[in-house]
């Protein structure tokens, strides 16, 4: 692994384990703290939320910031690990908060079928949008200009920041150090595939020197990193139920580390609405259930969970989203 260099004073990152994402903190410093701006990328996971208060709230007293200089909270996308702790955020700060153009209106409807929880079996505390944000606009965030981009591929509205002068990717889940994040349109009957591959193009055209993740720690080999993306998405294309495989896997185990322990055999039944893994179930020509079963499989061989009966159990190490 490369040498990363250290990020800006006006640039801090929380690294989180998974439930949650990442969040990243950017500070407009003033000469007199209290005009001093504060803005937070993501949320994290609903379960989480109070952590994630505390957190940003001893990231603010470590600089002798008041509450009130938190501002803005933004949100990448609306994946319930990246917005689950805004709600909490917003009811502790008075945040205004800016989700991505494409899902305003669902999120001010609170419309759970254009919403991604009840199709991934996920929870989401709902929470109050302000304004959208849309691909071409430019932020001044951490002392510095961002530029917002679309990046369409794990999730259809999902966006990126980027920071000329710092030369800094927020990168979400377009891009990790090992890959990327489920593409989510392609189990839903849409395109992702391309978009994805559209995506990693447009970063290689950027001026990157450091990339802060949606998971995992941020990292400075941008092209390696790539190459890795670029490795995974070939084999997606070529079979796309692998991209199905991974989808049982990860969201099994997403409810398992909510849960920490739940019952198999009634869990197809509570998840028939869920309608991502019920396509990813068909993708691999299995029922939900015997999807649900293949996937329990799958994680304990992997050391991911422990089965009694039909009761699983959570257990390390945690699944990072590859197959």
């Amino acid at each position: 692994m490369s040498t990363v260099p250290a990020l800006p004073r006006s640039i801090q990152l929380i690294e989180r384990d998974w439930l949650s994402c990442n969040q990243v903190l950017l500070f407009d410093e003033a000469h007199d703290p209290g005009e001093t701006a504060v803005t937070l990328i993501d949320s994290g996971y609903v379960k989480h939320a109070a952590l994630t208060v505390s957190l940003v709230e001893h990231a603010l007293a470590r600089r002798a910031l008041p509450r009130r200089a938190l501002r803005t909270l933004i949100n990448t996308h609306l994946h319930s690990d990246h917005c689950g702790g805004n709600a909490a955020i917003r009811e502790n700060f008075g945040v205004r908060v800016l989700v991505p153009a494409g899902e305003f209106d669902a999120v001010r409807q609170w419309d759970e079928s254009r919403l991604s929880y009840r199709a991934s079996g996920q929870r989401c505390a709902r929470f109050e949008a302000d304004q959208s944000l849309a691909p071409g606009a430019r932020l001044r965030m951490g002392g510095a200009e961002w530029d917002v981009l679309a990046a369409p591929g794990h999730d259809s509205n999902s966006l990126i920041l980027h920071c000329p002068a710092h030369r800094i990717l927020i990168s979400a889940d377009a891009l990790w150090e090992s890959g990327f994040g489920l593409i989510f349109p392609e189990l839903e009957g849409g395109s992702g595939f391309a978009e994805q591959r559209a995506v990693l193009r447009l970063i290689a055209t950027l001026d990157v020197r450091t990339v802060i993740p949606g998971h995992g720690p941020a990292f400075s080999d941008v092209a390696a990193a790539l190459g890795r993306a670029h490795a995974r998405l070939d084999a997606l294309v070529a079979d796309p139920r692998r991209n199905a495989r991974s989808a049982l896997r990860v969201l099994v185990k997403f409810i398992l580390l909510d849960r920490e322990s739940l019952d198999l055999a009634p869990l197809a039944a509570e998840l028939s609405e869920a309608t991502v893994m019920t396509s990813a179930a068909r993708m691999v020509g299995m029922s939900l259930a015997d999807a649900l079963d293949w996937a329990a499989v799958e994680l304990e061989r992997q050391g991911q969970l422990r089965r009694e009966g039909d009761t699983l159990f959570n257990r390390e190490p945690e699944l990072a989203g590859t197959d």
